[in-house]
């Protein structure tokens, strides 16, 4: 898969990036856990993420925060994260400056940067947020929340425990005009250790439903 540097307000930012099929594909963006415990664009949950919206013929890229392998800077808190995530966006839509969707995908401490990113950016379409860590971090700037989006744990987390994704999705599914839907995959833990299949067919299965319109 092609090697792509481009420009972080840190300095360059180190992603892979597969082009999608025929002339406009949909676009999404794939983002690691925490770098401060071994997250990085190579963890297996975003691999198998990247590859399943390249499968569907998306154009994808994933890429190593601000202080991971080749990317400059050094970790800040999650602050220099999210604009390291929106430059991200920035150099895909510039790639794909015809893109009809726009999507975020996120898995653990990258879940709240990317609901964190939908805030600021109205173009996109749709989330895909894996193991939210909503007993870590504070999700309140979801109000109102404003795409659809999955919501997919593990009843089995012991890192972040299910009760508290229920909560925040509870409290998402106030918001009027979106769909949240909530995915308790009851024998996977927090990384989805054994369970990668699941979490990849629960990611199309809702992605088919978004394309068919069953889901708005």
């Amino acid at each position: 898969m092609p090697e792509v540097i481009f420009t972080g307000p840190a300095g360059r930012l180190e992603g892979r990036y597969q082009q999608g099929k025929g002339k406009n594909p949909p676009i999404a963006i794939v983002l690691h856990p925490h770098p401060r415990y071994g997250g990085n664009m190579s963890n297996r949950v975003v691999y198998d993420l990247f590859y399943a919206f390249h499968k569907r013929g998306y154009s994808v890229l994933r890429f190593n925060f601000r202080g991971v392998g080749r990317s400059q800077g050094s970790f800040d808190q999650g602050v220099g994260e999210l604009s390291d995530a929106a430059a991200a966006l920035d150099w895909l839509q510039l790639t794909n400056d015809n893109a009809p969707q726009c999507w975020i995908a996120g898995f653990s401490f990258g879940a709240w940067i990317g609901m964190q990113l939908l805030m600021r950016r109205p173009e996109i379409d749709g989330f895909i947020s894996i193991s939210p860590p909503a007993n870590m971090y504070d999700f309140s700037f979801l109000a109102p929340c404003p795409s659809s989006g999955l919501l997919l744990h593990g009843g089995a987390d012991s890192v972040v425990p299910p009760e508290d994704v229920d909560k925040l999705a509870e409290k998402l599914k106030t918001q009027k005009g979106i769909t949240i839907t909530q995915v308790r995959a009851e024998e996977a833990n927090h990384f989805f250790e054994g369970m990668e299949d699941r979490m990849v067919d629960e990611v199309n299965a809702y992605l088919d439903k978004r394309d068919s319109g069953e889901i708005v």
